[in-house]
């Protein structure tokens, strides 16, 4: 049998007069922790000299709302008493429960809506038909209510198999709170051990330097270690895994030679739309994709040639959008829809080449939230102006940064976008899901580039850097990302110093 250390012979000296007994109590009696008298309990169990229970208990804890309802009864209980022959709809309004209780009421079809009345209705229970306070069952008069369950049963006495335990959990009246208790006790091997006599003298777990220096180490009950056992888990504090991709795809645009740009999240409708040579009536500008703003800017000096590109097409041989362009409505303040409000007003400064630039920031827009979708997420962008730069140039600037964020198959297909021409979207293939598309690309228009001010090409090119993360990550749904679960925080690893890898 391995040597036991000096705790876990303290433990069994006192399990051979205690039997059995809980952690507390015996952390009290030996002086320590009651994680620590665990964890020397383990030990001994390895060896078979004790074993270790461990008991869960669940429990129900009211929230401030719940001890609320405990007092007065649950918000349709209470309206539900409330309701009387001839109460009306603007009666029940006034009833502080009326917001929670008759959508409560309602869902259980224990009300009915006549007119401008509201009436209790007739409810089947197992028990049969019971009535309302104005209806008879034969020569039974039973007020509604008296043996209906309106989950009061529940919330005074929850319990783990009620399914309405369930639901007022949901509602957030109740919480479930797990404890977990330890009984330790020794076994006949170890109690024989103990009554043989153990040696208590005292370890002596770290050198001083007097004892190192004296020599008297030498003759040192010294503390025996077992290096083939783990040691206790630690976790470090770390950069947000999140943060730490967005690190590494600066890093790499940085190392590619890029700039990077800054802007704010408030950006005009002129530049986040209208330089863009984004039609005023299109789809993408509407109140369900874009969040506007009361505020208003007034409009660059030159804006006059945008408004012409988009009415005739200005001095170029395009023939614009044709109809009508409201300064107001370019005047509008939104929440950026994409990084590249940041991009063409860089341009706007910066007309000669070369340009080299990239934006990550924040885009907000009315999304409905589900696994896949949030209503603000960050987005890349990236923008190369120089003379003689072409649509192959843009190909191969998306596969290197693809190829260093950690994908190996990367391919384009034809797409569409209202400011660039050609336009591609951009795939990566990943094992086990496939082709994924990552973000669009192409070559600014000329009716974006010209009323700039702007005489050479530009390709750009964004993607959804929160995607990147997801499949980085494994995770199934995007508002991971934003949650601060402890577990997934400690569980993530760091990522590795070189770069990419999936």
């Amino acid at each position: 049998m391995a040597e036991l250390t000096q705790n876990e012979k303290r433990l069994l000296a006192v399990l051979e007069k205690e039997k059995k007994a809980d952690a507390p109590h015996l952390a009290d009696l030996l002086d320590a922790t009651q994680e620590a008298v665990v964890q020397w309990a383990h030990l001994a169990e390895d060896k078979g000299l004790a074993t270790v229970e461990r008991i869960v208990s669940k429990e129900f804890v009211y929230t401030d709302e719940g001890r609320a309802y405990l007092k007065d009864g649950l918000p349709e209980s209470q309206l539900l008493r409330f309701i009387n022959p001839g109460t009306t709809l603007a009666d029940l309004q006034k009833h502080e429960a009326f917001k929670i209780g008759f959508g409560q009421l309602r869902k259980k079809g224990l009300v009915k809506i006549e007119g401008t009345l509201v009436e209790k209705v007739l409810h089947i229970t197992e028990n049969g038909t019971v009535g309302d306070s104005n209806l008879k069952r034969g020569k039974d008069y039973e007020p509604l209510g008296s043996s209906i369950d309106l989950d009061e049963s529940a919330l005074r006495n929850p319990s783990a198999n009620n399914p309405k335990t369930k639901e007022l959990i949901k509602r957030g009246i109740l919480q479930e709170s797990e404890t977990v208790r330890y009984v330790i006790a020794i076994t006949p091997e170890g109690f024989a051990l103990a009554k043989k006599g153990l040696d208590l003298c005292e370890e002596t777990g770290t050198l001083t330097r007097e004892q190192i220096l004296s020599g008297s180490w030498k003759t040192a009950n010294l503390r025996k270690y077992d290096v083939t056992k783990l040691p206790k888990k630690a976790y470090p504090g770390k950069i947000h895994p999140y943060q730490r991709i967005i690190a590494e795809m600066r890093e790499i645009l940085l190392e590619m030679g890029f700039e990077e740009l800054y802007g704010g999240i408030v950006q005009q409708s002129f530049w986040n739309f209208d330089a863009l040579f984004q039609p005023q009536d299109h789809p993408a500008r509407e109140m369900q994709d874009t969040f506007y703003l009361r505020e208003t800017l007034p409009l660059p000096p030159g804006y006059e040639k945008v408004k012409a590109m988009h009415i005739s097409g200005g001095e170029t041989s395009s023939t614009g959008w044709g109809g009508v362009w409201k300064e107001e409505k370019a005047e509008q303040c939104v929440l950026r829809t994409h990084t590249t409000s940041v991009s063409i007003q860089h341009l706007a400064r910066n007309p000669n080449p070369p340009v080299k630039a990239f934006c990550i920031g924040r885009v907000y827009r009315r999304e409905t939230i589900d696994t896949t979708h949030l209503a603000e997420f960050e987005q890349l962008e990236g923008i190369v102006m120089d003379e003689g730069v072409t649509f192959g140039n843009l190909l191969g600037i998306l596969r290197e940064f693809y190829h260093r964020i950690g994908f190996e198959g990367v391919r384009f297909k034809p797409s569409y976008y209202p400011y660039t021409e050609p336009s591609l979207d951009a795939e990566v293939y990943v094992e086990g899901i496939g082709w994924i598309e990552m973000g669009g690309a192409g070559v600014f228009r000329e009716e974006v580039t010209a009323p700039l001010g702007i005489n050479y090409p530009v390709l750009a090119w964004g993607l959804g850097v929160s995607r990147i993360a997801m499949l980085r990550l494994g995770l199934k749904d995007l508002r991971y990302l934003h949650k601060s679960d402890v577990a997934f925080l400690r569980e993530t690893p760091s990522l590795r110093p070189s770069k990419g890898g999936i």
